[in-house]
């Protein structure tokens, strides 16, 4: 009898040394599936890829066992979690994401309290156009889906002496840094809050969260920053407040996404926008592959896998 398969995003050698017990097939979303879809019991998805493709082996899994994805939110998995066999467990990404987001979202603050756009602008051009812009230092600073990256966004705000760093989470707790505020606290969380990350997963309840009245309730000039997903995010609310000049933003996603070239929110005052690339740095590919090789090692011994977020023929949350 021969070992069940593990389809693997990268090529099986790279992340040697992997479990014996385990047949290793690399597929990266090309047209043509290198194996039979029916013999994989574990299978890594490929990364920023899409829902289509990292959906489009599914049907034929028949014996899978284990989905595992290299992204910390998983909406673009969700929709299949009901085609899976029953126990099959569908797992996200888990800290592999906190270092290489938590840069950017720093970056993208720095950049925007600093007006880093406009410098950008203002050099082709030779214009020398001092002026005074906020600093991050004594900033009150609120971060809503407080989980890994909430925490290491965190982390990387101490050392610049922010004022305060407020934590909101869909339920109140406590945390390693201190307490986290429950969602349904947003309301009177907001006004105090200079600058707003959103580090929240998208799902049914975080859809539109920052919509026309959670907007409206950030103070005058205040900065909000979203890392996590564009739907998150009412963007013909948010284009309001730009267009009027009240408001900021720090954009590595958006809705829709990719965004049209002919969006306005392109041209919007006081926005800033990145590709969504919070994800792909040169932190991504080694915490990867240790992910990776330890995911197989516990499901090669028979031990419960890390960073369970559904399984199939449960419903999902």
């Amino acid at each position: 009898m021969t070992n069940p398969d593990v389809w693997l995003p990268f090529p099986p050698a790279e992340l040697a040394p992997l479990p014996a017990s385990l047949n290793y097939v690399h597929w990266d979303g090309e047209p043509e599936f290198p194996a039979d879809p029916a013999r994989c019991v574990f299978y890594a998805v490929p990364y920023m890829k899409g829902p289509e493709v990292a959906q489009r082996p599914l049907e034929h899994m028949t014996v899978v066992r284990a989905v595992q994805t290299l992204t910390a939110g998983v909406d673009h998995m969700l929709p299949a979690v009901p085609r899976l066999p029953a126990g099959a467990v569908l797992c996200n990404a888990g800290e592999l994401h906190n270092t290489s987001t938590a840069e950017l979202a720093l970056a993208l603050v720095l950049a925007a309290q600093r007006d880093i756009p406009g410098a950008v602008r203002a050099q082709p051009e030779g214009r020398w156009e001092p002026a005074v812009r906020p600093s991050l230092a004594d900033r009150r600073v609120l971060i809503v889906g407080y989980g890994g990256i909430g925490a290491a966004i965190e982390d990387r705000l101490r050392p610049f002496e922010v004022a305060e760093v407020i934590r909101v989470a869909s339920r109140a707790r406590d945390s390693d840094h201190g307490p986290v505020h429950g969602v349904a606290e947003l309301p009177e969380l907001l006004p105090r809050a200079e600058v707003v990350i959103l580090t929240t997963p998208l799902t049914d309840a975080t859809r539109g969260l920052a919509g026309a009245e959670f907007l409206a309730r950030m103070p005058d000039g205040a900065l909000l920053v979203n890392v996590s997903r564009g739907a998150v995010v009412d963007t013909k609310a948010l284009l309001a407040e730009l267009e009027s000049g009240r408001l900021r933003a720090a954009l590595d996603v958006t809705d829709p996404e990719p965004l049209p070239a002919e969006h306005p929110l392109w041209r919007a005052p006081g926005v800033l926008i990145t590709p969504h690339v919070g994800g792909p740095s040169t932190a991504f590919r080694p915490r990867a592959d240790r992910l990776l090789r330890a995911q197989l090692a516990r499901f090669a011994a028979g031990e419960p896998l890390k960073y369970i977020v559904a399984t199939g023929g449960a419903p999902v949350a």
